[in-house]
């Protein structure tokens, strides 16, 4: 369900927060005209009628690699101190269902609120931070690979998005990918 424009909107949207499957027909009047299509855009190739390939998250999440967490004896559970104010964003960010909204309501097909979701919920965390150069990197170079456009900050990936995500996730990124090649 995750790949539908409904009356030209990404999940058609009539609340923020909702997904294709919360929609429900009791928010249509009688006799109104259902448009359903199936999302466009090159990194979601339509398979079939309203159904799209969405491998292209899987792809990019793939590309982001592993958390390398040190094993053996368990760590008592105040060793790694973590803000609550970080592990809360972290948490917002890791709620990004993958759900594709963002790349069908942007005009240039971007995956920019997807693959800064991911990387922020690890870059907000200390496990998160020792393949954290190698993450950003990997993850952008695999997003324009899959041929997702670029960013111009218009913000309608945000409007829709059913997790509520937001574009400030992007600036982390930016962020991450200037620390990434400075490092280098």
């Amino acid at each position: 369900m995750c790949s539908l424009y409904i009356n030209g909107t990404p999940h058609g949207k009539t609340e923020r927060g909702a997904t294709t499957c919360q929609l429900y027909m009791r928010r249509f009047n009688d006799g109104d005209v259902i448009t359903v299509e199936p999302w466009r855009s090159a990194g979601f190739p339509v398979i079939k009628d309203c159904m799209v390939d969405r491998n292209a998250f899987d792809k990019i999440i793939q590309a982001g690699g592993y958390t390398s967490i040190r094993t053996g004896q368990a760590q008592d559970a105040n060793a790694i101190l973590i803000p609550k104010e970080d592990a809360d964003e972290a948490m917002d960010c890791a709620s990004c269902i993958g759900c594709g909204a963002c790349v069908a309501a942007c005009k240039n097909g971007s995956a920019m609120l997807f693959v800064s979701s991911k990387v922020s919920q690890l870059a907000l965390l200390p496990q998160g931070r020792v393949e954290a150069a190698r993450r950003v990197k990997n993850m952008i170079a695999k997003m324009d690979e899959l041929g997702f456009g670029n960013c111009t900050n218009t913000r309608a990936c945000e409007a829709v998005c059913p997790k509520n995500e937001t574009i400030s996730n992007i600036a982390r990124l930016n962020r991450e990918m200037i620390k990434a090649k400075l490092a280098d």
